[in-house]
This record gives structure tokens, C-alpha cells and sequence, in this order.
């Protein structure tokens, strides 16, 4: 199985957190690779939060062809962060050549812009650079979104850690929110596109599991919307389902639940709303999911949740203390970053529920 987990935590926190979240998880994982989100930026990024973020990996070659393309569409860079990188003989990882995090203020035609305009330009952005960067796999561009950084790579999570100085913290790279997961695809070929966490206009999503509906929830998507391509990993549907029913839609995150893992007809039947839920298995039926899984998804307003298949075949626990709430697929990751929390209050997601915490860390949980 892979190993997911989350951080979300009043004060910032330093990457290193989420390698130890994963760390202590190792059995459960096969040190394929290693991925984290980290939203509500800190350190360096904090004082840009309203600026988008590149987050992307390349040879020469692709960070020359990806700047003049940026310079060519109006952006101006104003931070631009190279990690550090250590290459000690051994390590276990299959490392590009460059590891850019470049801030970019926006074309002046956009000074102006609304919300939704600004972020039509990035998605588009985004998608141009990936396109043409695909050619003789000269990079990877996996975000480019205000407040948002993502890192991938294929290797062990703990040499990936020793690579890119992480394991020591600082108040440099840090955040309020990051998602991450150890073990690269089991299904389809290991390319750094398909590791988790997803990420799409400020929506996050990771899972355990399969989905074995994947076929059909891909074959509808394709039609939906331009911004949902490559499916190099099933589990890219459950951030493409989420993304349209919670933002196209505009559909409140509960709604995300039933259209994935759908109600009964005779318990539909049986409650007041049977009509609403009746109409969305007819209409969205497509985008159900199937197969033993857990999800762990981020909203653009930093709202962490989690919720899982009908039968709970894969689990996960939610610990917690005054100032940080933590997601792991195994109880250990949630004592390496509280140990001393109250282990009374760990709750364990049922399948027939949505546990959603808000950014006052209160926990709510929605029965389906």
C-alpha cells in the first residue's frame, strides 16, 4: 500500500515535518519516491503570498525554454529559490538537473484582473509549459499557484530528504499546510507526474489505494475540463472529480462524498434530500469511484479533509493537539509529530463520513 499524511498546524512548520510523518511509516512503503504540497507558505515565501509560485524540476535546456516562455508571456520574476542541493555518493535518487521555485508578479494586462481571470491565466500557463516541455522530457511543472510550492522525485524518501537538505530545520521553507506520500505508482509506469499529492487551481488531493473505476471517471473528465490531462495515476480522479464538484459546480464539500462513493438506492430513497442524490448518481455517475482507498484533499482556502471507500479498506487516523492536526495512514506517523497529544481524541474515519478541519482547527465530522 502507499502512505499518505497531512500536517495542517496554527504556526508554521518546516518541510522536515512531513519526511518524518512518512519516515515512520516506512514499512508500510517501498522508498520509490517521495512528494509533498506545502500551502499557506512561510520563510522566504511568506511575504508573496498574493504572487504565483513555479514549482518545477528540468534540464538546462527546459529552464531556459520555460523562462523565455514566461518572459515572453509578461511575467516578471521577483523570488526565485534554489535549493541547495547535496550529492553524496550512494544516494538512492533519480535527480534532474535543476530544481527551480520561481515568484512571478503578473503580466501588466492582468494588474487589474479579477480572480477568476488571474486564475484562468495561470492553469493556461501552466499547461503551455507542460506541453512544451514534455519534448524529450526536458522538465516537469507540477504547480503554479499563489502560496503554493510542490516537490517530486523517484527515490528513497529519506536520501530525497539528504539531497535537498531537508531533514535540518530552518525558517526558510516552511508552511501551515503540506500533504505528501511515499511510493511511487504501482499500476502504471514510475514518472514524476503520477507521484501524489495532485494539485489543480489550489485544490490538493492524495490517496491509498486504487480506484478501479478509473476507465470511466477518465473517459468523462477528458470532456469537462482542459485542466484535467495526463492520468499518469488513478488516483489523479479523485483531484479532478473534486476540483469540478466543488469549483465548477460550486457544490459545498459534502457533495464531493456523495457523487464518489454514492448512497444506496434504498437508503436514497429513504431521506429527505432523495431527489438531489438521485440526480447525482444519474448525472455524475461516471465520476463514482470504486476499489479500497483513502482520500486526503486541501482546498484553495487551506480547509483540510479526508474520507474513504464504503467497505474502509484502507485506513487512516486523525491526531491532534491545540495547535496541529495531523493525518497518517498509521497511528505511528501521528505520534513521530505528537507524542504528546491526547491519544483519547485520535479519531478514525468511518466510511461513511467526511472529517473536514477548518483553519481555526476545528474538527468536523459529516455523516453521508
Amino acid at each position: 500500500m502507499c502512505r499518505i499524511g497531512a500536517i495542517k498546524s496554527r504556526h508554521y512548520i518546516h518541510a522536515s515535518q512531513a519526511l518524518q510523518l512518512m519516515q515512520s511509516q516506512q514499512e508500510g512503503h517501498d522508498n520509490s519516491g517521495f512528494a509533498m504540497v506545502m500551502q499557506d507558505l512561510g520563510g522566504i515565501f511568506e511575504g508573496y503570498k498574493h504572487l504565483p509560485t513555479l514549482s518545477m524540476a528540468c534540464t538546462d535546456q527546459g529552464l531556459k525554454t520555460a523562462e523565455d516562455m514566461m518572459h515572453a508571456a509578461g511575467f516578471q520574476r521577483v523570488l526565485q529559490w534554489v535549493p541547495e542541493v547535496n550529492p553524496e555518493p550512494g544516494l538512492d535518487i533519480n535527480a534532474m538537473p535543476n530544481y527551480v521555485f520561481e515568484t512571478f508578479d503578473y503580466p501588466k494586462p492582468y494588474k487589474k484582473a479579477s480572480d477568476q481571470e488571474k486564475q484562468e491565466l495561470l492553469l493556461d500557463m501552466r499547461l503551455q509549459l507542460r506541453t512544451v516541455l514534455e519534448d524529450d522530457e526536458q522538465g516537469y511543472v507540477y504547480s503554479f499557484w499563489p502560496d503554493v510550492v510542490t516537490l517530486k522525485e523517484i527515490g528513497d524518501p529519506r536520501d530525497i530528504g539528504t539531497y535537498f537538505n531537508l531533514w535540518q530545520p530552518d525558517n526558510k521553507f516552511t508552511a501551515r499546510v503540506i500533504t505528501a506520500q511515499c511510493r511511487q505508482n504501482t499500476n502504471y509506469d514510475i514518472v514524476r507526474y503520477a507521484a501524489h499529492p495532485f494539485f489543480l487551481q489550489g485544490y490538493t488531493a492524495l490517496a491509498n489505494g486504487e480506484n478501479t473505476f478509473y476507465q470511466k471517471n477518465k473517459e468523462m473528465q477528458r470532456k469537462l475540463h482542459r485542466g484535467y490531462i495526463g492520468f499518469e495515476s488513478d488516483s489523479q480522479c479523485f483531484l479532478y472529480t473534486l476540483h469540478y464538484v466543488h469549483r465548477q459546480l460550486a457544490w459545498p464539500l459534502p457533495y464531493f462524498k456523495h457523487v464518489v462513493t454514492p448512497l444506496p438506492f434504498d437508503e436514497i430513497g429513504r431521506r429527505d434530500d432523495h431527489q438531489q442524490l438521485q440526480g447525482i448518481r444519474q448525472s455524475l455517475a461516471h465520476l463514482e469511484i470504486n476499489g479500497p482507498n483513502t482520500i486526503i484533499g486541501v482546498l484553495p482556502d487551506g480547509t483540510l479533509f479526508t474520507c474513504c471507500d464504503p467497505k474502509k479498506l484502507r485506513p487512516l487516523v486523525v491526531g491532534r493537539s491545540a495547535d496541529v492536526v495531523v493525518f497518517s495512514s498509521e497511528v505511528c506517523g501521528v505520534n513521530q509529530i505528537l507524542p504528546d497529544r491526547d491519544w483519547e481524541t485520535d479519531i478514525y474515519p468511518n466510511e461513511r463520513e467526511v472529517v473536514i478541519i477548518g483553519n481555526d482547527l476545528e474538527v468536523q465530522r459529516w455523516r453521508q
